[in-house]
């Protein structure tokens, strides 16, 4: 199934140089599956010792259901745990919006069908303005028109083409891409001799 564009309300988590430690703390990645990790989605700036509330954008009420996070510049640095992206699908977000992302959380999230789209400063500044107002705000973004919708407004995007094609072609997911071509490994492998 192709991903050309997807909505939702969106949350706008502040800060640049966000890590995947942040994003999930490293005591988190000792789980048995990724479906545990949503509820520990950045948990130490959201919640004390005590596990009560700091009052984190996440957990405001008005972005409850939120399915698209804005962030900043260098989204997702730090060390490449595939439990960062993961989190964030478990925990419900479905795309990404930022200045710029870490490479290897990047393909991670792609891999997971998760869209990183890169917008410029100024953009994102009236984007988050627009959510703070009315945060029922639908979000739409538009991998063919690379642009995001809200508000009445249009906001330009950035991705990489390759990961734009990948998307709209419905190949992300490498092991989908496995899966689909089972024929020609069996007739590749029997040629070679493995079979």
């Amino acid at each position: 199934m192709s991903l050309s564009k997807l909505a939702g309300k969106g949350v706008y988590v502040q800060g640049n140089d966000i890590d995947t430690d942040r994003i999930i703390p490293a005591r988190y990645l000792k789980c048995v599956t990724f479906d545990e990790l949503g509820p520990s989605l950045f948990y130490d700036v959201r919640f004390e010792s005590d596990g009560t509330s700091k009052g984190h954008a996440l957990d405001a009420p008005q972005h409850k259901g939120a399915e698209i996070l804005i962030s900043d510049d260098n989204f997702g640095c730090g060390s490449s745990r595939e439990h960062a992206p993961q989190a964030i699908q478990k925990f419900g977000l479905k795309a990404v919006i930022a200045g710029s992302f870490a490479e290897i959380f990047h393909g991670n999230c792609t891999t997971l069908g998760i869209p990183c789209v890169v917008m410029d400063e100024a953009s994102r500044v009236k984007l988050t303005a627009d959510i703070e107002n009315n945060p029922e705000s639908e979000i739409i973004i538009d991998l063919e028109g690379m642009q995001v919708i809200c508000a009445n407004a249009i906001y330009p995007i950035q991705m990489k083409e390759s990961t734009r094609e990948a998307f709209l072609s419905s190949t992300f997911d490498p092991l989908d891409n496995l899966l689909e071509a089972k024929a020609e490994i069996h007739s590749t492998a029997k040629k070679l001799g493995y079979a």
